[in-house]
């Protein structure tokens, strides 16, 4: 970031060299002059009667803001299927789009994945660059961002949005720092200041007990990754038509710093919370990890899956993958139901967005009760078995 001097409008009045606190501009030959001594600070800019002076951009090329333009999205494919993060980004790329007057576009890196472009232009995309390699073919630092950091220094992009997966979280740093400009992460909220065409990215801040918005006016791309979940996908449109346009990719050995000698998937059951429409979250009001065992009842009678509280996960009641809030997953489930949960702002942050939320806790001045469509004041122990009963009378369960 730079201070620059616009010649056309500069009408050397001086007005900056006594605006400035340290010295660092000078009239001469009728235009203002700035010398190394600047750092930047603005005070001129905002002096200055002609708005002759304005901080840069220090981009390569000496491009200017002016010259970005468009939403993109890295478009996260694993095993030749797209990730559920990559849909939900889509759509909200179209709308940030829309607002800017742009075009979404996604970018697919991978080898043999073009036929997702599809899918992505039904979700809303205008364009998807398809970047097709064999040393594509498995997620590896290096590769990708060499690849993505090169197209974005190519096209211009406005807006840059990756999911807040392993994949993302690890990649959006590097191109950052390659193309020099900000990254906002974790955003659980997006929105576009028209005025200034900036992207106002909202995360939880200090802890999540304020919800901060950031902004990055004088870099471009505008970069955020978004938490999965916080997003809703669109519904696909097959009718819709895009541009699908091949990037050519020039990779070697000599690229890779990293070498995949295998891929061990694990076995085990997969908790899917993200998409899981009935959720029964058990927290500190548990009192132990044998509570955890009336909780997955009530899950299984209502067909959902479990959930859990940062403060049942840290006591090592339960496993991370487990963990709603701020620190865990967000989910907007068609039912949340919270047992012995407090609802501290930090767990709101991942499931205040539920359709219809039932508290159950034995203290009415619970945080949860403030959200809840239903609040029921009891102990857990006794209300979940007799709402077991119930359930079972009525055949509930997987059908539901």
């Amino acid at each position: 970031m730079e201070l620059k001097v616009d010649l056309e409008k500069c009408t050397g009045c001086g007005t900056c060299v006594f605006a400035c606190p340290f010295g660092a501009i000078e009239v001469v030959d009728g235009k203002a002059k700035v010398y190394e001594s600047c750092v930047d600070c603005g005070a001129c800019v905002d002096q200055c009667p002609e708005g002759a002076l304005f901080i840069g951009v220090r981009v390569a090329g000496g491009a200017r803001v002016q010259d970005y333009r468009n939403v993109w999205i890295f478009a996260e494919q694993r095993d030749g299927a797209l990730t559920k993060v990559s849909h939900q980004l889509m759509g909200k790329a179209r709308q940030l789009a829309d607002t800017l007057g742009a075009q979404a576009v996604a970018v697919l890196l991978g080898s043999g994945v073009g036929a997702l472009a599809k899918e992505l232009i039904a979700d809303g995309a205008d364009v998807v660059y398809v970047a097709e390699h064999p040393l594509l073919e498995r997620y590896r630092t290096d590769t990708y961002a060499k690849v993505l950091s090169d197209l974005i220094q190519e096209k211009k992009p406005e807006v840059v949005l990756f999911g807040a997966t392993t994949a993302g979280r690890d990649l959006a740093p590097r191109i950052s720092q390659r193309i020099y400009t900000g990254l906002t992460a974790d955003c659980t909220g997006l929105d576009i200041d028209e005025s200034e065409r900036l992207l106002l990215q909202t995360r939880p801040a200090f802890g999540g007990n304020i919800m901060a918005t950031i902004v990055c006016p004088h870099h471009r791309p505008q970069m955020s990754t978004v938490r999965p979940g916080v997003m809703t996908a669109p519904h696909p449109d097959p009718n819709r038509e895009g541009v699908v346009e091949p990037i050519p990719v020039e990779l070697e050995d000599t690229d890779l710093q990293v070498t995949i000698a295998e891929v061990v998937k694990e076995t085990r059951r997969r908790v899917d919370l993200e998409s899981a429409k009935i959720i029964v979250t058990g927290g500190r009001g548990l009192g132990g990890p044998d509570g955890f065992q009336v909780v997955e009842q009530l899950a299984e009678a209502l067909g959902g899956e479990v959930g859990s509280s940062r403060a049942a996960v840290d006591a090592g009641w339960i496993a991370h993958e487990h963990q709603v809030g701020q620190t865990g997953k967000t989910v907007r489930p068609d039912l949340y139901v919270a047992c012995g949960v407090s609802g501290a702002i930090q767990h709101q942050a991942g499931m205040k967005e539920s359709k219809f939320i039932v508290a159950i806790n034995k203290d009415p001045g619970a945080p949860i009760f403030q959200i809840a469509d239903v609040g029921i004041v009891g102990d857990l122990y006794t209300v979940i078995p007799e709402l077991i009963k119930q359930l079972k009378s009525v055949g509930a369960g997987s059908k539901i």
